[in-house]
Formats: structure tokens, sequence, C-alpha cells
């Protein structure tokens, strides 16, 4: 799974990056510990008039489908399981038409070390070596606020999700993976270049294919990354600063 990470780029930045555009007064709060509910920069495309234009845009993190009675339903839909986006009511409307990429300078995960009372978490920064962004691939949704009037600026709210996998396999040809593999059960799916532009198309409606593409390509892509452990500060949303994702002395390995 994916339930905190790193965006602290400027928007500028952002939108050299993505090859986007945004609105001028579009704001991005910088954060070093982005948690659900929170909001976060999305990249998508859309037509307008009738040409595909790719934007950076401010939304929800956690997904609120159109038939939701009320916003709380988000709380516990920030991650989408691949193998079953495509059919879950929460999702599947989505993932056709309104795809996008998530923007992170890295995320944190939690190892689980010892059983029982022994049990401990140690919080870790999985990051791209070169510094470079990820982009996860992600679905959003408009959900309209039926008790706000027509002219209310807040009656629309845009919110995604982050598509997850299972998590590589040890095989003992990449020290990365293999670490992955020993972090955690899930992985936030990322996107390459090529892939990304697929995957923000929202011209292509057959989603299945698209699902499997971007999961054959994931390791490829997080095989590029590199994982440090720090420090427990992390685990409350509280705080908030780039030491946060600063190392400490420790291994990966139990």
């Amino acid at each position: 799974m994916c339930g905190r990470y790193v965006m602290a780029r400027a928007i500028g930045d952002l939108v050299a990056d993505a090859e986007a555009e945004a609105d001028d007064a579009l704001q991005l709060r910088r954060s070093w510990n982005i948690a659900p509910t929170t909001d976060v920069p999305i990249v998508l495309e859309r037509l307008v008039d009738d040409q595909v234009a790719r934007q950076v845009h401010v939304a929800k993190w956690g997904l609120v489908p159109i038939w939701a009675k009320d916003p709380s339903v988000g709380v516990r839909a920030f991650n989408a399981r691949s193998e079953t986006v495509l059919e879950k009511p929460t999702f599947r409307s989505a993932i056709k038409s309104r795809r996008c990429a998530i923007p992170a300078e890295g995320y944190y995960e939690w190892k689980k070390s010892g059983t029982g009372k022994a049990a401990t978490k140690r919080p870790f920064f999985v990051h791209p070596d070169d510094g470079s962004l990820i982009y996860f691939a992600g679905i959003y949704e408009w959900w309209k606020d039926a008790s706000k009037p027509e002219d209310d600026d807040e009656r629309w709210l845009l919110s995604c999700s982050i598509l997850t996998m299972a998590s590589p396999e040890a095989t003992g040809e990449s020290d990365v993976l293999d670490d992955l593999h020993g972090l955690h059960d899930r992985l936030p799916i990322p996107l390459d270049r090529e892939s990304m532009a697929e995957w923000l198309n929202p011209g292509d409606k057959e989603a299945a294919p698209l699902v499997e593409q971007i999961r054959a390509e994931a390791y490829a892509v997080a095989g590029q990354w590199t994982l440090r452990e720090v420090a427990s500060a992390v685990g409350n949303v509280r705080n908030d600063g780039p030491e946060l994702t600063e190392p400490i002395a420790g291994l990966l390995a139990e």
C-alpha cells in the first residue's frame, strides 16, 4: 500500500517536469508527510477545444465515487488494488477514462519485524536514486455535493486514488527489488514516461490492457529506486519537514 508520501516541489518545477500546464492561481502545499484526505497535485489529460491538454490539478487523496452520499467514502479509498480496480464499484467508472498520474518525490513504508509483544515497525523512505519524481498510476473522480448551491465553487470535489500491486518476489537479481519484497507485500505502481502518456490518454477507454501494461513495467521502474531507514517521527502526521527523509543508522534486514 501507499499511505504516506513526499511532494515538496514548487508548482513551476512540477509543471515543467510533467510537461503540463496549470492555472496561474493554482497553489501547492509543500509536504514531506502527505497522508490520506490531504489535497495533492495530480496530472491528467482532458480535451480542450478538441485538443488534448495535459494539466496539473489539486485533488483530495481518497477517491469519492460519483454515487457516494457523502465524501467520507474517500477515507478508505486512497489506494486501489490493480487486480480488482476494473470490478470494484468505487473505482470501475474512473478507471475507464479518468486516469491520472500522482507525482511524488518518494514514499514511506513501514517494515514489520518480530512477532507478538516484540513486534516493531520501522519506517523507510523509498525514492528514486537520481532524485527524479515518481509518477504513480492513479485515477480521479468528480463528486457533486447536492447540498450546495449551483454557484458555489465548492460544489464539486475532485479526488484521487493510487493504484497498487503485489511487491516483487525476492530473486537475488536486484537488491532494490529484494528490499521492496521484504519491506511490504504491496507496491504503489510507478509509471515510466512512455506508459504515462498512454495511461493519461482520455480517449482510450480500454482500461484492462493499460492496467496490465503498467503492472508489467512497474518493477523495471521500481528497480531504479533506493531505500533508507528514517526516524519514527514520520509516523505522526503533525510532523512535516525535510528532516523526516533524513537517514538514520540501521539495516533493512532484520
